[in-house]
């Protein structure tokens, strides 16, 4: 534990916040592997700050197993931290604390820690790293990182993506795309509210909307029991408009997400708001109401995770496993959705808790990182058989 230890101490003193650059990093980790003899390659971010890392330990052989872990973490300002949150700090009760360290550096030091030992292994099938930039603020660094490992790397390995899950094989999760809704009405004075539209009032029925729509997606019957939230979700998480008490606001705006079960797509459930945008404004319009309501993507849609084509990847993990691990499903997302879209078996297997990611002191218990190197040191070792391509059929 000592490798993990001090490799998770360098990890968080990296302040990878999704804001800012992850090239310092990124120069660590291939400092690193090129010391243990690993070549690695780097897929750049448009704009040129930050970058996915791809390495190979073993043979360039069919199978293996992909690792992939997001090196950026979410923000700390305004968080009641008890220590520099980009300081690894024992709290000797068992717990490692900072930024990172759950989700997910200590994913990344596991697996860092065991390139020195996997080198000298007689792997006959390759472990792969894939480390990539700005999952927190909506999987955008993955897509470049799959598609020049899928096109230049492997079509048949295996893929654990490290998101903390307590160790447990995570088999499905939930799709995300988050939105910003603007609502432009006409201002009047409050005592006239005949002569304008408040985009406040306009906003509200929308809100309102939005809401009522999850209740009858459950009324229809699209619910999957396996998640701790059953159905497609939706939320607004942030709203702003009006200028004055007693003017009609002009305008209004909210920011949402529709977090969509991977057996629907966002498409399908987005267009039942569309629908009633569209309706609502007729019957404004009817009245002589002036309003334009507009909706903009945040970000690109993160697929969900459906359980189905994962047996092989399934097996590997769980034979290495603990007697009693279970699979699980997951509301929060991740770009184990957006492998799986690749064609690429995927499931999600880390260690630490989700309850302790984005939280101020973020911990990891120091028996999940043990659980997970252990995990890691069997997984080798089961590598050093050929890959049957009968069972990738």
């Amino acid at each position: 534990m000592s490798d993990v230890t001090t490799l998770l101490t360098r990890l968080v003193a990296f302040d990878t916040t999704s804001s800012a650059s992850n090239l310092a990093l990124i120069e660590f980790v291939e400092a690193y592997l090129t010391k243990a003899g690993v070549a690695s390659e780097r897929v750049m971010s448009p704009c040129g700050t930050k970058a996915n890392l791809i390495a190979r330990i073993g043979p360039d052989a069919p199978g293996g197993v992909m690792l992939s872990g997001h090196t950026d973490v979410v923000p700390v300002v305004g968080q009641p931290w008890s220590s520099d949150p980009f300081t690894l700090r024992d709290g000797g009760d068992g717990r490692l604390y900072g930024r990172g360290t759950c989700d997910m550096k200590g994913f990344i030091a596991c697996a860092l820690a065991m390139v020195p030992e996997w080198v000298k292994a007689p792997l006959q099938q390759p472990v792969y790293l894939g480390f990539s930039y700005d999952e927190e603020i909506g999987c955008v660094g993955a897509p470049s990182l799959i598609k020049r490992f899928y096109e230049h790397y492997s079509t048949t390995a295996r893929v654990i993506v490290g998101e903390p899950t307590s160790m447990q094989p995570v088999v499905a999760q939930k799709g995300a795309t988050n939105l910003r809704t603007t609502v432009v009405g006409r201002e009047a004075h409050s005592s006239q509210v005949n002569q304008g539209t408040s985009a406040i009032h306009v906003a509200a029925r929308l809100v309102t909307f939005i809401e009522d729509t999850m209740a009858t997606l459950v009324a229809e019957g699209r619910v999957d029991e396996a998640f701790n939230v059953p159905h497609t979700s939706l939320h607004v998480g942030k709203i702003k408009g009006g200028t004055a008490i007693n003017i009609m606001a002009r305008e209004c705006q909210f920011e949402w997400e529709i977090r969509h079960l991977p057996t629907e797509t966002f498409e399908e459930v987005y267009a039942r708001f569309s629908d009633y945008c569209a309706t609502l404004s007729e019957a404004l319009a009817a009245q002589g109401k002036t309003v334009d309501i507009t909706t903009e993507p945040l970000n690109v849609t993160v697929p969900g995770l459906a359980n189905r084509d994962n047996q092989q990847v399934l097996q590997l993990a769980e034979a290495h496993l603990p007697a009693g691990c279970c699979q699980h499903a997951v509301a929060y997302a991740t770009e184990a959705g957006q492998f799986q879209g690749q064609g690429l078996q995927t499931i999600i297997l880390g260690p630490g808790s989700i309850a302790q990611a984005h939280q101020p002191d973020e911990y990891i218990e120091i028996s999940q990182l043990e659980a997970c190197q252990q995990f890691m040191q069997r997984l080798g070792g089961s590598l050093q058989s050929a890959y049957q391509a009968d069972d990738h059929a």
